[in-house]
C-alpha cells in the first residue's frame, strides 16, 4: 500500500496532517484500484483528474482512496447515498484530534478507549474509517436510516479491523439527535457531525444545480447530485441552523458525558446565532476553527459543558 503524495503540488489551506493536502496520484490510485481507470481523464491544466460532476466518478476516486490511504476493502455505498468528500472529512478528523490535544497537555490522545459520536453516519462510515486509521480511536455511529447503517455493516463486515472499532446504532425517533443515543453509562471524547444544510427539497435541488453549471462551465436545467444524498442528508426543517439548534438544546442533558460537542457549520451567517444560543445554555467553553478546502469555506463550532478542573481531570484512557 503506498500513500498518495505528490509533494511538488501540496495544497497549502489543508490540515498539515491531512494526506490530501497532495496531489491525486492517480498511476497509483489506478494500480490500487483498476476500475477508476475509466474515469481519469486530462483536463485543460494537463493535469489527470475526474469529471466530479459524475457521480460514479466521484465514488471510483473515493473506493481508489480508501483502498490507497486507508486500506479499506469493497466499500461501496447504494445509489442516491452522500458520496462524502474524502479530504474535508479528513480535515475535520485531524482537527478534532488538536482540540483534544488543547485539553490534554497538547499531546493528541489515541487509542480505542477515545470514543467518538458520529451524528448522521450515513451509508458511507467515512468519519469512523479516518478517525481510526489515524488515531485508532472508536466510534459509535447512529443515523436515523436503517437502510444506511445496514451499509456500514457490509463496509465493517469486509474489513474485519473495524469490527470491534465501530458500533451503530439507530435513532428511533428521528426528532432527536442525541435521545436514545447517549446511554448513562456513555462517555464520548467528542461528537461529529456534518448537518443537513439546506431547509427544503428545492433549495437543495437549486444548490446542486448551481455546482453542476459550475463544474461544466455551462447551463444545464438538470440538477445532478455528484456527491449523492438522501434528503435527510441534505435538508430539514429550519435548515443548518435548525439542526444544531435541535443540538444544542440537547447537548445540555448530558454535559458530563461528552467532552467536546462539535458540529459543521457552513453559513458563517449562523455563527452569531449560534454563538447566543450556546451562551445562552451555559456553554463554558466555545470555540471556532476554520477550515477551507480548496474553494469551500467551512468551520467546525465546538463547545463543552465541562469546568476547568473537569476538564483536567477528564481521562481519555483508562
Amino acid at each position: 500500500m503506498k500513500k498518495i503524495q505528490n509533494t511538488d503540488s501540496e495544497k497549502s489551506n489543508f490540515h498539515l496532517r491531512n494526506p490530501h493536502r497532495f496531489r491525486y496520484d492517480f498511476d497509483q490510485l489506478i494500480i490500487d484500484s483498476p476500475k477508476l481507470k475509466q474515469f481519469v481523464l486530462v483536463n485543460e491544466h494537463d493535469n489527470q483528474s475526474i469529471d466530479f460532476s459524475n457521480p460514479e466518478a466521484v465514488k471510483a476516486l473515493n473506493n481508489a482512496i480508501l483502498i490507497s490511504e486507508y486500506d479499506i476493502q469493497n466499500w461501496d455505498i447504494p445509489k442516491g447515498y452522500l458520496c462524502p468528500p474524502i479530504p474535508g472529512r479528513a480535515d475535520y478528523i485531524h482537527y478534532i484530534a488538536d482540540l483534544l490535544a488543547s485539553s490534554n497537555n497538547e499531546i493528541i490522545p489515541k487509542g480505542e478507549m477515545v470514543i467518538g459520536l458520529d451524528v448522521g453516519i450515513g451509508a458511507n462510515c467515512i468519519y469512523p474509517i479516518i478517525g481510526n486509521a489515524a488515531y485508532d480511536w472508536s466510534f459509535v455511529g447512529c443515523d436515523i436510516d436503517e437502510n444506511a447503517l445496514q451499509n456500514c455493516k457490509k463496509i465493517i463486515a469486509n474489513n474485519p479491523k473495524l469490527i470491534d472499532a465501530i458500533s451503530l446504532q439507530l435513532q428511533t425517533e428521528p426528532r432527536f439527535i442525541f435521545k436514545n443515543i447517549i446511554l448513562p453509562e456513555d462517555k464520548f471524547a467528542f461528537t461529529i457531525c456534518n448537518p443537513p444544510f439546506h431547509n427544503s427539497v428545492e433549495d437543495a435541488n437549486k444548490a446542486a444545480l448551481r455546482k453542476v453549471n459550475n463544474l461544466l462551465q455551462t447551463k444545464t436545467d438538470k440538477a445532478i447530485l455528484n456527491f449523492g444524498g438522501q434528503q435527510h442528508e441534505l435538508w430539514c426543517a429550519g435548515g443548518e441552523f435548525g439542526f444544531i439548534t435541535q443540538m444544542i438544546y440537547e447537548s445540555v442533558k448530558y454535559p458530563l458525558q461528552v467532552f467536546w460537542f462539535t458540529t459543521l457549520v457552513s453559513k458563517k451567517d449562523n455563527l452569531k446565532s449560534i454563538y447566543r444560543l450556546l451562551n445562552k445554555v451555559g456553554a463554558v467553553e466555545i470555540k471556532t476553527i476554520d477550515m477551507a478546502q480548496g474553494q469551500k469555506i467551512s468551520r467546525m463550532v465546538a463547545w463543552t459543558f465541562l469546568s476547568e478542573d473537569q476538564q483536567k481531570n477528564w481521562k481519555f484512557s483508562e
